[in-house]
């Protein structure tokens, strides 16, 4: 214990190493040791923790000896178990490797796997796809190349869409209103240059239909039964196209009819604006999107609907409204407004062009030709129609159904997203597309070609539709010569198909076109006749003859306008006539003719200055036409060239030339109109289709209507007769329900009295919609300007006037006299005067044909006045006899008759003194004087007498025995009456056929009708001379005025106002053709005259009366400045001009007025007297006479005058006028003047007399006379201021 090193040695022994023997002996050593702890604590400490050392180690080994087995268990158990351990590792590190090694590979496999997957579908895709792709580039293929082309068409398009848009928009906005020729010229040849020569690109060629619209929409229009020429289609643009609502000037109502069909899906409401309810139906319309239809629109055009037609919509918080009347209404987008119009012509204020888009439907003689041609061929090829019909539809069908299909197509493609080949719909689509488009196109491909065949037949066809189209212009151009003569479209198709239903058959094609055009043509002319007066049937006969033979190539359009103008220009030739027999006008004729066409009459003038002998020969006979004309002009010359020379000779003999030409040109047969017949009338008319009896004076059909109902058995209950006047339109109204339903004949008469009724009455037969077979409705009216176009275009029209010519007028009246009437009266003279009776009815009807030197006021004599005057005849001689008085009461008869009856509608006293010298010739003892038998007129050829009593046969076979034509001289006017008729009549003609010429194109000079207009223009205005300065002139005259200066003064503030008038429009004019001003209606009135040479009607207003040319007319204008400018600076003229005055009768009160207050005579008991002197011209005056004046220019017509005996004498043949000798115009107190043999003559500003409302009579004058005046007064004779 006691070594350094002993408790390291205790702290590191190995306890382990103690053997079991080695314990046993300590234990045995402790065992005998014997002592505790404690006790040894108490020996030695060192003791007891030695003790307490090996105690523990004892404890230990007890323990470590069971312990240990276990230890080295564990020990070689831990060992074992860090061998596992160590091989465990091992094998895990070679089980990781292996799992990678696995994971890898089946990250291998699966993207092996995964790609075969993949390439597997890509492959199906692929294979799909190259069916699709097959299929799309089989399918799109041939479109490939169309596309291409199209694409690159599009390119350049979309630059040419500047120029396309601009020509587009200017068409709609503007072309509406005008015809198609001007719609041509304006868009495709001036705005078309314009575009092109400012470098604005267009496509070439531009057509306004390509741009607008395509072959579908058309071939729809046309299904719908919109015509399919050029206009129509650019009408259908317009009318759905264009940005304000359509106004359609349809007189043929082809609009209509499309409208009605293309609108009627769309629920279209019709209306016009007589109807009360149409605000009412408008409201709707605009309030659920329907479409509205105002029919029948005239001028005017309501002012309610403007907000309408100006689409002035409100639009607030998402709703749209518009201002009807007075109310807010709900505005439907879909709504459409059209309006439609019957008249041709209509004359619409600027506001309404502003606020409609006026559209001209009119006709065209092409649009025309092809529906006529679909008629005869549906007629003649009823087959070939039919299919053509089938076919035109199917190739709208299809059309359509391939339009359709394109867009459907390029739908699914433009709308395709992602790839287009996965797209199965779409290349089903393309699939099912292509195969019908295919099918399609061969059948489009096929129609075309069938189409061409088709097309190649029926123009075999065309020139009947062409005769047929042209004959339809005539007949409708007539409506300028009278608004009565209206002709629908409808009504010429009926006359139409009847033509080709009555025409001769024949297999041979072109001889049966001529029988069908011959046919036609004499239907249409007799149609046309029936509702025409007698002095226009000859017009239409020359009209149609003029136009058919234009059709042909013949009469060139400047001929026609040499023979209905002459030589209208301002300047007269500086060649002076050759022969005084010619008249002035009549060389001015000849001088222009031989200008025109100088090939065929060049050598005129020369000719006529050489062989005057043979001129004046041909000039002076009869009929100058009927005979051949002087030199070479008998062969050289076609028919119409001779009307040509004719109308420079003879305008007397024009009218009659007329004849003879259409005699020759297209037959006699259209010289001689059919003559009516009741019987034909009612088999042509239908229950849908009123009768219009156009009245003329001294006619009355409802006599033969009652004979022809009684004949057709509607006499007694079953026909109706009301005269229309105030109050009489609901009765009217009931009439005609009943007549409709039960079948009766309705007349109504006068329906010119009621006018704004007619409109009524108007939509009272629209409303008819399933009459009795049996109800006609019978309408007479005169001839007036308002009378609904509506009725007068569905009616059959009947002109009934009294007979022409003195025999058939009497052969009229006894026809109506019965044998009963005849015997009535016992007196021995009754029947006699009864014929006297009959001969003045037709006499007095009978001049009126002569027109102003007949009678002033055509008066409307007619046959009541007769039946009249047969009874008052009755009643005085049934008297006379009665009281067995000889004496026959002749003031009685002479007075009621004469002055009561006849008299009683003559309003002029010149017109009353005619009648009243009839009574003096015709009823008297005298015309019973048994030794100087009475004649009414006598010479070698007839004799008109009073044939010897007897039964009423007696009386008609002396009417039979007259003569069809008669002399002017039975009725006691000079044969040159006939001249002056027919030289009227030639007159008229012209007239109108100027209206129907068309009012464009070129003048027979080949310059353009507006340079011509504003050469005649410039030409007048360098004429006008200034105006008169009234202050100075009023300034020289001083303060003592006479009353003829002050009618000097009067007369130059009126001239001052016609110059400055002239001068103003004149001035606008120029610049109107020019285009810096708008061309108003009034502009275009003075254009018209000056292009036609006549007077513009703003002038006339403010000249004196005249029927003068306007190159005439300007010359009267120089000599009356002339007069008018000496008479300022030189005083009072000698011999006073007195046509030259506005108003001369102011002159000649002046006259009596300044006379009076020289003498101090009454203004009212003074009067005037003439004196026709022995002063042949103006010239030969020195001097004014002491009281009055001497006046110059009067023309004597209906006389001549001897200037040696002074006195009124017969005129010469073919002197229809003479110019009288001074005047000598002399105030007289009226108590001093006592006149003898001297003839009161009427004094006229012009030949047209004194009209109805007494215009026109200047003063009276004195004639000299040997003869009665009774010889003068039937003469008709009076004075002119001017001659014509």
């Amino acid at each position: 214990m006691s070594e350094a090193n002993f408790l390291r040695s205790l702290m590191e022994m190995d306890c382990d190493a103690i053997t079991v023997n080695q314990v046993k002996i300590i234990r045995g050593f402790l065992k005998n040791l014997n002592t505790t702890f404690d006790e040894m604590q108490a020996i030695s400490k060192a003791g007891s923790g030695m003790l307490k050392f090996v105690e523990a180690v004892m404890g230990y080994c007890d323990v470590a000896r069971e312990i240990k087995p276990k230890r080295e268990k564990v020990a070689k158990l831990e060992r074992n178990f860090y061998q596992s351990k160590r091989e465990l590792e091992k094998i895990q590190a070679e089980l990781t490797a292996i799992q990678n090694e696995l994971k890898a590979l089946s990250d291998k496999y699966e993207a092996a796997m995964r790609e075969k997957q993949q390439l597997q579908e890509e492959a199906e895709i692929m294979e799909r796809r190259l069916i699709a792709a097959d299929k799309l580039i089989s399918g799109l293929g041939s479109e490939n190349i169309r596309w291409t082309n199209d694409l690159e068409e599009l390119k350049q398009r979309r630059v040419k869409l500047l120029g396309d848009c601009l020509l587009c928009a200017a068409f709609l906005s503007y072309e509406g209103a005008f015809s198609w020729d001007f719609r041509n010229e304006m868009v495709y040849e001036q705005w078309q240059k314009d575009v092109l020569n400012r470098g604005i690109p267009l496509s070439q060629p531009f057509r306004v239909e390509s741009l607008l619209t395509d072959d579908v929409e058309i071939s729809r229009w046309v299904s719908e039964g919109l015509p399919p020429d050029e206009l129509s289609v650019q009408n259908g643009i317009l009318t759905t196209r264009a940005s304000r609502f359509p106004l359609c000037i349809d007189p043929q109502q082809q609009a209509l009819n499309w409208i009605k069909k293309k609108e009627e899906k769309h629920n279209l409401k019709v209306s016009s604006f007589n109807d009360p309810d149409f605000l009412k139906q408008l409201e709707m319309a605009i309030k659920y999107g329907f479409p509205f239809l105002f029919q029948d629109v005239d001028e005017y055009i309501d002012p309610v609907i403007d907000n309408v037609l100006e689409k002035n919509i409100k639009g607030a918080q998402g709703r749209q409204c518009i201002i009807l009347g007075d109310k807010e209404v709900d505005y439907d987008p879909n709504f459409k407004l059209y309006l439609n119009t019957k008249l041709a012509n209509p004359k619409y204020s600027p506001s309404v062009f502003g606020k409609a888009m006026v559209i001209n439907y009119t006709v065209t003689l092409k649009g025309l030709e092809d529906q006529l041609l679909s008629v005869i061929v549906g007629f003649e090829r009823k087959e070939l129609e039919e299919q053509r019909e089938l076919l035109i539809q199917e190739t709208s069908k299809n059309k359509k159904l391939l339009k359709d299909l394109e867009d459907s197509l390029l739908r699914e493609l433009a709308t395709s997203t992602g790839n287009m080949l996965d797209n199965v719909e779409l290349v089903h689509t393309l699939e099912e597309t292509k195969s019908k488009a295919t099918e399609v196109s061969e059948k489009l491909k096929l129609a075309e070609k069938t189409a061409v065949d088709i097309d190649k037949l029926r123009d075999g066809y065309r020139p009947a539709a062409k005769r047929g189209a042209i004959l339809f212009f005539v007949l409708a151009e007539m409506a300028l010569v009278n608004s009565m003569y209206q002709y629908s479209l409808a009504s010429f198709l009926e006359v139409f198909d009847f033509s080709l239903r009555k025409s001769l058959p024949d297999s041979i094609l072109h001889k049966r076109l001529k029988n069908i055009m011959d046919t036609l043509t004499h239907n249409m002319y007799n149609y046309g006749c029936t509702g025409l007066f007698e002095k226009h049937k000859l017009l239409f006969s020359f009209n149609m003859t003029i136009k058919l033979e234009q059709a042909e190539g013949r009469v060139p359009q400047e001929e026609l306008d040499f023979f209905l103008k002459g030589n209208i220009s301002l300047e007269k030739s500086k060649r002076k006539k050759p022969w005084p027999w010619l008249n002035d006008q009549s060389w001015e004729d000849i001088i222009r003719l031989a200008g025109l066409f100088s090939d065929t009459f060049g050598s005129l003038p020369d000719d006529i200055e050489k062989h005057e002998k043979e001129w004046k020969q041909w000039y002076d006979l009869d009929a100058p036409e009927q005979n051949p004309f002087p030199l070479i002009y008998k062969e050289n010359l076609n028919s119409f060239q001779k009307l040509l020379l004719l109308r420079c000779f003879r305008v007397d003999r024009v009218y009659r030339a007329v004849t003879d030409y259409v005699t020759i040109t297209m037959g006699e047969k259209y010289v001689q109109p059919p003559v009516i017949s009741f019987e034909a009338i009612f088999e042509q008319s239908t229950p849908n289709s009123p009768i219009v009896f156009i009245l003329s004076p001294g006619s009355d059909p409802a006599s033969d209507l009652i004979k022809l109902a009684e004949r057709s058995g509607f006499g007694g209950n079953r026909i109706k007769f009301l005269a229309m006047g105030q109050g009489q339109e609901k009765v009217a109204l009931q009439l005609l329900e009943t007549a409709v339903a039960r079948g009766q004949w309705l007349m109504l008469q006068n329906c010119h009295l009621l006018v704004k009724w007619l409109k009524d009455l108007e939509k009272a037969l629209e409303r008819i919609n399933k009459p009795h077979p049996d109800f006609r409705l019978w309408l007479t009216t005169d001839p007036i300007k308002d009378f609904p176009i509506g009725i007068l275009q569905k009616s059959l029209k009947v002109v009934t006037e009294p007979p022409n010519g003195l025999k058939l007028n009497m052969r009229a009246t006894y026809f109506k006299i019965s044998n009963d009437s005849l015997g009535q009266c016992l007196h021995p003279v009754f029947k006699s005067l009864v014929y006297v009776l009959a001969f003045v009815h037709a006499v007095v009807q009978e001049r009126r044909k002569y027109g102003k030197i007949g009678w002033n006021v055509p008066y409307d004599f007619n046959e009541s006045d007769f039946q009249v005057c047969l009874e008052i005849l009755n009643t005085y001689l049934t008297k006379a006899y009665k009281q067995n008085d000889t004496r026959i009461p002749w003031g009685s008869l002479k007075y009621l008759i004469g002055e009561v009856m006849y008299g009683g509608r003559a309003i002029d006293s010149f017109d009353r003194r005619i009648l009243t010298t009839y009574m003096d010739e015709y009823f008297g003892d005298f015309i019973f004087d048994a030794f100087q038998p009475f004649h009414f007129f006598k010479n070698e050829e007839v004799d008109y007498k009073i044939p010897g009593s007897g039964a009423k046969d007696v009386y008609v076979d002396e009417i039979e025995s007259l003569p069809l034509a008669n002399t002017p001289e039975v009725f006691g006017l000079h044969p040159n009456a006939e001249i002056g008729y027919y030289t009227q009549a030639a007159r008229d003609m012209w007239k109108l056929l100027i209206e129907l010429q068309p009012q464009t194109g070129e003048t027979g000079s080949r310059i353009s009708r507006e340079d011509f207009i504003g050469q005649v223009a410039k030409d007048i205005q360098n004429k006008l001379p200034k105006v008169f300065d009234l202050d100075i002139i009023r300034k020289n005259l001083g303060h003592e005025i006479s009353p003829t200066t002050v009618v000097l003064l009067q007369e130059l503030e009126r001239f001052n106002k016609l110059i400055a008038r002239m001068s103003r429009s004149l001035a606008e004019l120029q610049r109107a053709l020019s285009g810096e001003v708008g061309m108003s209606s009034e502009l275009d009135d003075v254009a018209r005259a000056l292009f036609n040479g006549q007077i513009p009607n703003i002038w006339r207003k403010l000249a004196p009366d005249t029927l003068k040319s306007l190159g005439n007319w300007m010359i009267h204008f120089k000599r009356r400045f002339d007069q008018y400018t000496s008479w300022v600076e030189e005083g009072e003229p000698n011999v006073l001009w007195l046509s030259g005055l506005h108003i001369p009768e102011s002159y000649l009160t002046a006259l009596v007025q300044a006379t009076c207050r020289k003498n101090g005579w009454p203004l009212d008991r003074s009067t005037l007297y003439t004196q026709v002197t022995r002063y042949q011209t103006p010239e030969e005056v020195n001097e004014r006479p002491g009281q009055g004046c001497f006046v110059c220019g009067l023309y004597l017509e209906g006389a001549d005058w001897d200037i040696e005996k002074c006195c009124l004498v017969r005129s010469k043949p073919k002197v229809l006028v003479v110019e009288l000798p001074v005047l000598k115009v002399i105030p007289i107190e009226s108590h001093r003047l006592k006149l003898q043999n001297t003839f009161r003559t009427p004094v006229y500003t012009t030949s047209m007399r004194r009209n109805a409302m007494g215009v026109g009579l200047v003063f009276e004058a004195d004639l000299f006379t040997t003869k009665h005046i009774s010889h003068w007064v039937l003469q008709g004779v009076c004075l002119t201021l001017n001659s014509d």
